[in-house]
């Protein structure tokens, strides 16, 4: 059997707001419950599984492949929710949109200060 990457707990102060607030920029399904985590499902089998920290919560990166589409969807859902976002992970080129390896990506903070990032193209450019 190949090894598979099946899912990762992120830490946040609310569970289910980190998970709702994702989810919705994302366009996914409601977050569902398992045991202490707020589940966010993802389309290859995999899932971010929020839980709630005991103390601060440390910023961690979280990338995402989405289709041209989607990306326009994501990046309206930002635009619409008032949210500042980036073309680069040090945030530095705030309001823009990179086109690195031939796609569009673009950078956003969730409540907790995880780097969120969109990228329609993998890193080194399309298969």
């Amino acid at each position: 059997m190949a090894v598979e990457f099946n899912h990762t707990i992120v830490s946040s102060t609310d569970k289910l707001a980190s998970a709702r607030f994702l989810a919705g920029i994302l366009g996914l399904e409601e977050p569902t419950s398992y045991g202490p985590f707020a589940v966010v499902q993802l389309g290859n089998g995999t899932s971010l599984d929020f839980a709630e920290s005991n103390g601060q919560v440390h910023g961690q990166h979280y990338a995402f492949l989405v289709s041209e589409a989607e990306f326009d969807q994501i990046h309206a859902r930002i635009v619409e929710r008032g949210l500042t976002y980036w073309a680069d992970p040090f945030h530095r080129q705030e309001g823009e949109i990179n086109t690195n390896d031939g796609g569009r990506g673009l950078y956003w903070d969730d409540p907790d200060g995880h780097n969120l990032e969109i990228i329609t193209v993998p890193y080194g450019g399309a298969a």
